[in-house]
């Protein structure tokens, strides 16, 4: 018989974490109800919304499709971690100056995936930052002004005008 309840030790935004958990337990459960990382939002849990994204050994996830066990000596950063860390300093400016938050259920999942396409330091095309994000949904903002702070942001990164 399979046990049920599983030791983890995980490191989140930077510091490790040992709990035991069930075995059916997923991962975004996991990070807001037993370590209290509420940033990371429960939204279709069918991996669909885009609103659990996270980052597991650098790559973003849905955290409703993760269960907690696969994270055993992992890396997961949420938004949180990467808040503080002024990671995304930038985006989240972008992001309130050109209004591209509304009701903010979307914007951490958002933003995350947004720094994923990011991270090698090109200039994503408009077309581009929207294939990436299509799988984050809002249901605000119309995306326009979440692509043109992405796209502004990109061309800031990489020393080109706004």
């Amino acid at each position: 018989m399979t046990e049920r309840f599983h030791n983890i030790a995980v490191t989140v935004n930077g510091e490790e974490v040992r709990e035991r958990v069930d075995a059916r337990r997923t991962l975004v459960d996991f990070l807001r109800e037993t370590l209290a990382l509420t940033g990371t939002h429960v939204g279709c849990e069918h991996g669909l919304c885009g609103a659990c994204t996270v980052r597991l050994d650098g790559e973003a996830v849905r955290g409703c499709l993760v269960l907690a066990v696969q994270c055993d000596r992992a890396r997961v950063d949420t938004i949180e971690g990467v808040s503080d860390s002024g990671e995304i300093a930038d985006l989240q400016a972008a992001f309130e100056k050109r209004n591209a938050l509304q009701c903010g259920f979307c914007t951490p999942g958002m933003l995350l995936t947004a720094q994923e396409l990011l991270r090698n330091g090109a200039v994503p095309s408009r077309d581009e930052i929207r294939d990436h994000i299509s799988g984050n949904y809002c249901r605000c903002t119309g995306y326009q002004a979440i692509v043109d702070a992405i796209e502004a942001v990109a061309r800031t990164r990489n020393g080109a005008k706004a």
